[in-house]
């Protein structure tokens, strides 16, 4: 799963993490999930939850600055876990 991208400040998008292998590997699913959007970036609505991704639609950005966001999980099975998002604002 790719985790570094390059975002225009005017686009609007969205970002997925994919925890399926590891939810594979665990027998489990994706309860519940909360994402954190830094300072800079806004984010629009709420994630969307499915068994084994997490969407989160994102806007804003300063050109050369960049950004981690940050996507925690609670299983079924009550594990949790967290994954990063790398982005980079330039224009596109």
């Amino acid at each position: 799963m790719p985790n570094n991208f390059v975002k225009d400040p005017q686009a609007l998008l969205d970002y997925t993490w994919d925890w399926s292998a590891w939810l594979a590997d665990v027998s489990d699913t994706i309860s519940t999930a909360t994402v954190t959007v830094p300072a800079g970036l806004t984010a629009v609505g709420a994630p969307t939850v499915g068994d084994t991704a997490v969407t989160q639609r994102v806007s804003g950005g300063t050109v050369d600055a960049a950004y981690a966001m940050v996507c925690q999980i609670t299983t079924a099975g009550g594990l949790i876990d967290e994954r990063s998002i790398y982005l980079t604002i330039g224009e596109r």
